[in-house]
């Protein structure tokens, strides 16, 4: 009996160390927020209660100082992003002072791991390691050469100067395609799903040194678009660290469905798990969207 009771309790204990390593093992995520032509204070939390409802992460937001704040204000935020296994982005607003802009560079070269979504790969044109690390940003024809996916799913590169620079059309669903279908991010996903209303990105401007494109969506010319395949999601290395990037996501007034959509979420999760580890353990939702005909 005693030894009975005590190889019980042995496996409690070892129960309890179990359950106490998973916990540890949750990834520590940070989302920066406070500054947005979108609706930070809406997406942040969503985008919050989604990581912690996969139980894969631990959440902490640092919030910004608003627009045109004083440079006294930007003294007191640091976020200390060394303590993090990844930094979610929902920040499109003023240049950050070099010292914050040096402790995220430090951070991903490092090897942490960064995660741009929509109107964050707006921000920072001025900022050369920035546009490194998104490989792609909302910027003008003469700033960086694009990439557009071929219909045999080659990227293909146009030097800057030539083509279309950013923009979108009408919001509107569309397709994606899965272009990498064997990276962890996109493993397992249907190869072709049809996304909720949102902006469709194009003419995305940048280094794009080393990126690899994941997902792409046809930007239809009756759509006020350029008639290419446009990169949706895509991946580039910036020292030891890694850095992907989702433009799918606009919030329009009370209009969250781009956000709230099952697919743009999943990516959301996954990405920031890949980001922080380099694989990605959390399964396809349910609700994912069915495969487009």
């Amino acid at each position: 009996m005693r030894a009975w009771v005590a190889a019980g309790a042995f496996g409690m204990a070892c129960l309890g160390l179990v359950g106490a390593a998973k916990a540890a093992d949750k990834l520590k995520v940070l989302i920066v927020e406070g500054q947005n032509n979108h609706e930070w204070k809406t997406t942040t939390p969503l985008l919050k209660a989604e990581l912690e409802r996969s139980g894969r992460f631990e959440t902490s937001v640092a919030t910004t100082p608003p627009s045109k704040a004083p440079a006294s204000a930007w003294e007191s935020f640091h976020p200390g992003f060394k303590g993090y296994d990844v930094v979610l982005t929902n920040y499109n607003g003023d240049p950050w002072p070099a010292a914050i802009r040096e402790e995220l560079e430090e951070y991903v070269g490092g090897g942490g791991g960064l995660v741009v979504m929509h109107a964050a790969n707006n921000a920072f044109a001025d900022w050369p390691a920035y546009n490194e690390m998104i490989g792609l940003g909302w910027r003008d024809p003469g700033f960086g050469d694009r990439i557009t996916i071929d219909d045999a799913g080659q990227a293909v590169r146009t030097p800057k100067g030539e083509g279309p620079g950013s923009g979108h059309g009408p919001r509107h669903a569309y397709t994606v395609e899965v272009r990498k279908a064997d990276h962890p991010i996109v493993k397992g996903l249907p190869r072709k799903w049809t996304h909720a209303v949102d902006e469709l990105y194009h003419g995305q401007r940048g280094p794009a040194k080393g990126m690899e494109v994941l997902a792409s969506a046809y930007s239809d010319k009756a759509q006020g678009g350029t008639g290419a395949n446009e990169p949706m999601v895509w991946t580039v290395p910036f020292g030891k660290g890694r850095v992907v990037t989702n433009v799918m996501g606009h919030v329009a007034g009370d209009d969250l469905g781009a956000v709230k959509a099952p697919d743009f979420l999943a990516l959301i999760a996954r990405a920031a798990e890949w980001a922080a580890t380099g694989d990605v353990t959390l399964p396809v939702p349910a609700d994912f969207p069915a495969a487009a005909k």
